[in-house]
């Protein structure tokens, strides 16, 4: 298993927190959650990020795209349950924005994962709005 950054696995570093139930349908044959329904665990996180945070209001005419997307497994999740997703930027670049991600449940980190977002207008890259970046600043991972 992965050895993450120590930083990344303190949930009190994040902004922002959501819950998702695992289903049924998300375990493998060994009755752990599958890897590709870990990866929607995160697109869970990171669409719910985005509400909260203003982003999806602020964007008009604009969008975001998913240049990179990382996760590393640390731990086996289970059926039932439900997973805690903590999210926060960690990067404002010019066009472009990183997210980082701590999956736990039952409070035992089972993911990490970050996420390149692209600030995007007519599907090419643009700045990032200055109202999107002066919003981002209460969003970002608490050092």
């Amino acid at each position: 298993m992965a050895k993450p950054d120590p930083a990344l696995l303190d949930p009190a570093r994040y902004p922002f927190v959501t819950e998702a139930d695992v289903r049924f349908g998300d375990i493998d044959v060994n009755r752990h959650i599958n890897n590709v329904a870990l990866a929607s665990f995160v697109e869970e996180g990171r669409v719910r990020f985005h509400r909260a945070s203003g982003f999806f209001d602020d964007v008009a005419g604009r969008g975001a795209m998913v240049a990179s997307l990382s996760i590393e497994f640390l731990g086996e999740g289970h059926f039932p349950g439900s997973i805690s997703v903590h999210v926060g930027a960690t990067r404002l670049g010019t066009s472009s924005y990183d997210l980082a991600l701590l999956l736990l449940q039952d409070g035992r980190p089972i993911a990490t994962a970050s996420s390149v977002m692209v600030s995007t207008r007519h599907g090419k890259p643009c700045a990032i709005a200055a109202s999107t970046r002066n919003a981002m600043a209460d969003w970002m991972v608490r050092p």
